[in-house]
């Protein structure tokens, strides 16, 4: 998520946490962080064990990424995630029929589009993610 302006960047699913779930949804993010990061780029996480492995640590150092992780049991690096997931299962998820984990996988991908191209946003001046970011981008030029 780029915390500018809420956009998902990059995503991926998996039945297990597996460290190739996590570097995945990071490489989708990577060119997409290339070319708009001007400035230093920061990524927040939990300290889960797939953060620490070096594969990602070393994929953040190649790519100069400063990763920031909140300490044990404080969570506010990472509130802004948190809260995408609780809106995604309230309005997509909780009261509905359970469903194969394919039709589960295009109704999540279904949502993060919805999410980032239609779902207004208070703070973005009424505007989705993908509008605000267009938007601002207009005035810049």
């Amino acid at each position: 998520m780029d915390l500018y302006n809420g956009e998902i960047l990059g995503f991926s699913l998996s039945k297990s946490p597996t460290l190739e779930f996590v570097i995945d949804s990071l490489k989708q993010a990577l060119p997409i962080i290339h070319e708009r990061a001007e400035y230093h780029t920061t990524i927040h996480s939990d300290q889960g064990w797939h953060y620490q492995h070096n594969s990602w640590v070393k994929t953040l150092k190649q790519n100069k990424i400063f990763q920031s992780m909140s300490r044990k049991a404080t969570c506010a690096d990472n509130a802004a995630m948190e809260n995408f997931f609780g809106l995604l299962k309230q309005e997509m998820y909780y009261g509905e029929e359970l469903i194969s984990y394919k039709a589960l996988q295009m109704k999540i991908e279904k949502y993060i589009d919805y999410y980032n191209n239609d779902r207004i946003k208070q703070k973005l001046a009424g505007m989705s993610p993908i509008k605000y970011r267009t938007h601002a981008s207009q005035l810049a030029a």
